[in-house]
């Protein structure tokens, strides 16, 4: 990879689903209509950078190594549509408060690196099952409970069959299991 700097790579922080959540997530989307999410691109997108010159990765991976280490449970119980984008995605009734902090740290450390990223104000974490989608049909599911527990900065690749996910640097939270009642107490 060239390191001019002319040279950008389109970026965004994710959590990334362990084996075990993403088939249960690509067994949700069956059903659905539209270009389906492809097992290795399921995520929860925390912060989308856009194109970002090759030579702030190490910047960017220094954020990611300094986020709060807290695993979450993701209770995903709630398939929904973004009519505009006609996006058809799963995400939960109850935004855990831990989700909301991780999110809240890495924004602003963003902001402190002084690093662009898309500021939405209103965070809707999801995992995008299907694009150029039709409404879902009314979907009777068991809520998926996705112990959250890595992080990662990702690199987005455009191409002819859509975007293809390449992760730059990724840290594990923290084994859930280890200190479950802990975890619970906390959530």
């Amino acid at each position: 990879m060239p390191h001019s700097s002319h040279h950008h790579l389109r970026l965004f922080y994710a959590l990334w689903p362990d084996d075990a959540t993403r088939t249960a997530l690509m067994e949700l989307q069956a059903p659905m209509s539209g270009r389906k999410s492809s097992y290795d691109n399921l995520h929860i997108t925390l912060a989308f950078l856009g194109p970002q010159p090759v030579e702030r990765v190490p910047l960017l991976k220094d954020v990611l190594d300094h986020l709060p280490a807290v695993p979450m449970l993701l209770n995903l119980d709630r398939v929904d549509y973004f009519p505009r984008k006609r996006i058809a995605w799963v995400g939960m009734h109850d935004t855990p408060l831990a989700l909301l902090d991780m999110r809240r740290a890495l924004i602003e450390a963003l902001m402190r690196s002084e690093v662009w990223f898309d500021g939405e104000s209103s965070f809707k974490p999801h995992v995008t099952l299907a694009r150029d989608a039709s409404l879902p049909p009314e979907v009777v599911f068991t809520p998926i409970a996705w112990h959250a527990n890595q992080i990662v900065l990702v690199e987005s690749v455009s191409s002819r069959d859509g975007a293809n996910y390449r992760i730059l640097a990724s840290r594990i939270l923290k084994d859930l299991s280890a200190d479950a009642s802990t975890y619970a107490a906390r959530n």
